[in-house]
């Protein structure tokens, strides 16, 4: 630094002498040696310039090292030392070492050698504490308490998933504060449903009851993931809107900053919308349903499986993608869950082939062999779902039905009537043991075609301007359907009670927990 200052000190110097006409005896010598200082100078003035540059440069990287040297950053996952239940069953774990975590579900005291079952996030696994062995007396031990236990894992074909631990030492990370108000314990909860919908959180600890719900999740990753291999796009709709998508009285409504609104019955309408966007939506979210029913198969809020494709044939195009999902999702149940599926005594039904029949002649099958008299003809009653899922296991071994060509006047004004029969609509319901689970059908696409049935229907298009606008500038043929979650796991997993395969159930009486 001090070399390149006096370089350019000295080039300076040479500039104003020359300036001063001190250069030497030739006005030509006197304008080179001029022009080489001032080269000289402004050379030495530039690596200065860089110089300085660099050295601003290495001195805000040092900076930054003495900063980052007392920040803590995180770069992803670190491995714990405690185990999961799918590792513990490696067979190179046996004979090892182990750490596991969890929640006391039982003990049994046998006293020199006590058995206490940890619940875990994969299923219970079974520790053995010997006198004397383990530093953490198993006096100390409750039910409910969540600890962390260190031991060797041993084979023994008794216990849950033929492993244990020989527990050597642990600790208590949290004890409970009061006891626990259902024996979650047990194999099955033998308590009112009330008892256990009004402790939800304390009552789902019993791996009977959790198992139902990790076959629901089951389900849904089903459908997800099966939608998604057939080139479906996932959406996430409003749940707040101006208008209804099905009309009636059935709608809970709201104020929203001094303007009326309404919770969604269903996503009908940004289903619709989205086809106009990515050919093919679906999404799974709740639904609300201002109803005044208190059965064991209704809910005021639901979790909804809804689908909507374009460019369909018929509205037989949406029947086989359901026909697909239900194929895809009973494998994986099969495959991934079946440790749930044995907790449970589930077995999956067949849906290899699903039989079709239209509305009017399940209603006469049903009326003749069963020696029922129609009552209803626009409209299927309970007992009537309940003797067509009969009516086809018996008949054709079938534990699903579609019942097709539902009566206009039933359903929803976007639903196309069938050309044949304008009475009827191109449109179907799935039961599945005599339970209807899904709603369904091709929808009118023309826009002129639309607005005609509004009309007809009395109806006001107040609201529904964006809806009508998405088929004014043209829509392709398409259509649909929505599934009832809760329903499905019901039938599925052999409960009569929907609110049983709910977590929170919301119903005419209950809006808590």
């Amino acid at each position: 630094m001090m070399f390149r200052d006096f370089l350019c000190a000295a080039a300076g110097q040479m500039r104003a002498n020359l300036l001063k006409g001190k250069g030497g005896p030739g006005e030509n010598h006197i304008h080179m040696n001029f022009r080489l200082a001032s080269l000289i100078s402004s050379r030495l003035y530039g690596m200065h310039l860089v110089c300085g540059c660099f050295a601003a440069e290495r001195q805000h990287k040092e900076s930054r090292k003495r900063k980052e040297s007392k920040m803590e950053f995180l770069s992803g996952l670190t491995t714990k030392e405690t185990l999961e239940l799918e590792e513990l069953l490696e067979p190179e774990r046996i004979g090892t070492e182990v750490r596991v975590n969890g929640f006391v579900h039982t003990i049994r005291d046998m006293g020199d050698v006590s058995f206490i079952v940890l619940r875990k996030r994969g299923g219970l696994l079974q520790c053995v504490f010997e006198e004397g062995v383990s530093a953490l007396p198993a006096k100390e031990i409750r039910e409910s308490q969540t600890v962390e236990l260190t031991g060797v894992l041993h084979q023994d074909e008794r216990a849950p998933h033929g492993i244990e631990i020989r527990v050597s030492g642990g600790k208590v990370l949290t004890k409970p504060y009061d006891a626990l108000p259902l024996p979650v314990g047990k194999w099955k909860l033998n308590t009112s449903l009330e008892a256990k919908l009004n402790n939800r959180s304390i009552s789902l600890r019993n791996v009977r009851e959790r198992a139902k719900f990790r076959i629901q999740e089951g389900i849904v990753r089903g459908f997800r993931d099966y939608l998604y291999s057939q080139q479906f796009t996932e959406i996430h709709t409003p749940k707040i809107g101006a208008k209804g998508a099905e009309g009636g009285s059935n709608i809970f409504k709201l104020d929203y900053f001094h303007h009326p609104a309404v919770l969604a019955q269903s996503p009908q309408f940004y289903k619709q919308m989205m086809v106009g966007v990515f050919d093919r939506v679906f999404e799974t979210a709740p639904v609300f349903r201002a109803e005044k029913h208190n059965t064991k198969r209704h809910l005021n809020e639901y979790t909804s499986l809804d689908f909507e494709m374009g460019y369909i044939d018929s509205f037989t195009d949406i029947m086989e993608m359901e026909t697909g999902f239900l194929q895809y999702t009973m494998k994986l149940l099969a495959a991934e869950y079946a440790e749930e599926l044995k907790i449970l005594n589930v077995t999956l039904p067949n849906t290899e082939k699903i039989p079709m029949v239209r509305f009017d002649k399940a209603k006469e099958l049903v009326s003749e062999k069963y020696n029922r008299k129609i009552k209803n003809p626009y409209d299927l009653e309970p007992e009537e779902e309940t003797l067509i899922g009969q009516y086809f296991k018996e008949e054709y071994d079938a534990d699903f039905v579609f019942v097709t060509h539902y009566p206009s006047k039933k359903r929803p004004f976007y639903a196309m009537d069938d050309p044949e029969d304008t009475k009827f609509t191109l449109s179907f319901d799935l039961l599945f043991h005599g339970l209807e689970i899904t709603t369904g059908g091709q929808r009118i696409h023309d826009y002129q075609q639309l607005r005609e049935k509004i009309a007809a229907r009395g109806m006001s298009e107040e609201g529904m301007d964006q809806y009508l606008d998405t088929f004014k500038y043209g829509m392709p043929p398409h259509g649909g359907l929505g599934i009832g979650l809760e329903r499905l796991t019901m039938k599925l997993v052999g409960e009569d009670n929907v609110r049983e395969t709910t977590l929170f159930p919301r119903d005419l009486s209950r809006l808590e927990p």
